[in-house]
């Protein structure tokens, strides 16, 4: 044994000649390691910052988020020999990251000295680019505009319901709603023109677009572009009235001018109800010549049928297109609801002879009492205009929405106030696809099981949608990841 020369404590002999005590009262090996530090984390995507721009997702104790704390100590601990590293326990909020580390060095005469110390960092919030971006809303790298001159919405309805079928929406940054339209937002160009070409196919629309350079990096040649598409539906919604110019009234096999939508698909199915005869218009059709709706769906008013008469043959005109055999032509005595103390009645044509029956109740425009201001009907013969033009069968509606076991799915949307219109139109849309099962044919339609089925004694023959039409809704509550899992379409 000798003695430590420091204190005279009898110790095996080692090149220092001092106890462990004594040598380290004369050397601190941890000199020169900060013992506090900070670490970047966004709390919105929940990853650290690796300096000096990298973002990456580590949990907490986990070996990354080790290498990410050590990083920040590479250069002071590059003077002793990193023997072992941890972490400490500390309660996950608290903010705090607490390390603890074993290192050995050489120091007086060879002695090889280890010391074991704690580094706390301090965990400080800080929004990383992307998450930034997102929040001021201008990570958005083009927009879909896509708007319809008209009061009503059933095309929007109608679209929606084709977006969600083709799954057109998983690409779609935000979809933001505003009073004549949709906006679509895309991180690229390629997913807008993919909704641009899909918008084409089927609705009547026209498109443009335009460009405007964000920022310009002059070092690399780097263009930054927003692209912006517009997209005009056509105006026409189901159950308009139109007044056609002659020269396409004429074109389409002589037909009325006066004619009545009775759908949009990617065209605008026109009946004329006076002859049946049917025509499909597309949009490049209509914007060489377009022609607009003559009523506002509020106008509609009730009429009961007194009588009705089906018309079995009528001689077809000269040059006539084709005819509906969906539909049966008939003249009809109507009175409406509005007036029945009065004993004045209107003489029409209908194409729901294969529906109506003496009695019921029918909605449609009242064309002798109002002012058609449209510069094709102002030109037009009085006498080829009708008085009446009926549009469809009125049914209970209150009495079809309980009954309905159906439903549909929506998109998710930034909303702008809706009103009480809104949902009046949907239970319009809703019916539109009751009552006609070409529409409904593109839509994808869910079983809604909370409904009772009910007897069909109270049926006032108000058109249903048959089960074998529907879709089981699957929801599969969790997937592996522990995440909802995603809506299964069979």
């Amino acid at each position: 044994h000798s003695l430590c020369c420091q204190c005279g404590v009898p110790i095996p002999p080692n090149p220092a000649n001092m106890c462990v005590g004594c040598l380290r009262a004369q050397v601190d090996i941890t000199e020169g390691i900060p013992k506090q530090g900070t670490v970047h984390f966004c709390k919105q995507c929940e990853r650290y910052l690796q300096p000096p721009g990298t973002w990456i997702q580590c949990a907490l104790e986990s070996r990354e988020l080790l290498a990410l704390c050590l990083k920040k100590l590479k250069a002071s601990l590059s003077k002793v020999r990193l023997i072992d590293a941890g972490f400490i326990w500390t309660e996950p909020h608290s903010k705090r990251l607490k390390l603890k580390l074993t290192v050995q060095k050489e120091v007086i005469n060879g002695a090889v000295l280890q010391q074991v110390f704690v580094v706390e960092y301090i965990v400080q919030s800080q929004m990383c680019e992307d998450c930034h971006r997102i929040e001021a809303k201008d990570f958005w790298k083009a927009v879909v505009q896509v708007r319809q001159k008209t009061v009503h919405k059933k095309t929007f309805f109608y679209l929606e319901q084709l977006i969600l079928k083709h799954r057109l929406h998983q690409n779609t940054l935000r979809i933001k709603e505003i009073h004549d339209g949709l906006d679509f937002y895309y991180s690229s160009k390629q997913h807008a023109q993919k909704m641009v070409d899909f918008l084409q196919c089927t609705v009547p629309s026209r498109s443009k677009s335009s460009q405007r350079l964000i920022s310009h990096d002059i070092h690399s040649n780097v263009y930054n572009y927003k692209s912006t598409f517009s997209v005009e539906i056509v105006p026409i919604c189901k159950d308009n009235v139109v007044c056609l110019s002659p020269k396409l009234a004429q074109s389409l096999g002589n037909m009325s001018q006066i004619c009545v939508c009775i759908r949009v698909t990617s065209t605008i199915h026109l009946i004329d109800p006076r002859t049946l005869q049917i025509a499909e218009i597309d949009g490049n059709t209509y914007w060489r010549h377009p022609f607009n709706s003559l009523f506002h769906p509020k106008q509609l008013e009730e009429f009961i049928i007194m009588d009705i008469n089906r018309v079995h043959e009528k001689k077809k005109g000269a040059g006539a297109g084709a005819r509906s055999n969906k539909h049966t032509l008939a003249e009809a005595w109507v009175r409406k609801t509005s007036e029945l103390d009065t004993d004045h009645q209107y003489f029409c044509c209908t194409h729901l002879g294969h529906i109506l029956n003496p009695g019921d109740l029918v909605l449609g425009f009242d064309l002798a009492n109002c002012n058609l201001n449209d510069e094709f009907a102002n030109k037009m013969n009085p006498q080829h205009i009708p008085d009446v033009v009926l549009i469809k069968k009125s049914y209970d509606r209150s009495k079809r929405q309980r009954r309905r076991n159906w439903k549909l799915k929506e998109l998710e949307r930034d909303r702008e106030a809706t009103d009480t219109d809104d949902e009046r139109q949907y239970q319009d849309f809703l019916e539109d696809l009751e009552e006609d099962e070409n529409i409904r044919k593109n839509v994808n339609i869910y079983r809604n099981a909370d409904i009772p089925v009910e007897s069909d004694t109270d049926d006032d023959g108000a058109p249903r949608i048959s089960l074998a039409e529907m879709l089981e809704d699957l929801h599969i509550s969790q997937d592996a990841t522990g995440g909802e899992g995603a809506e299964m379409l069979t």
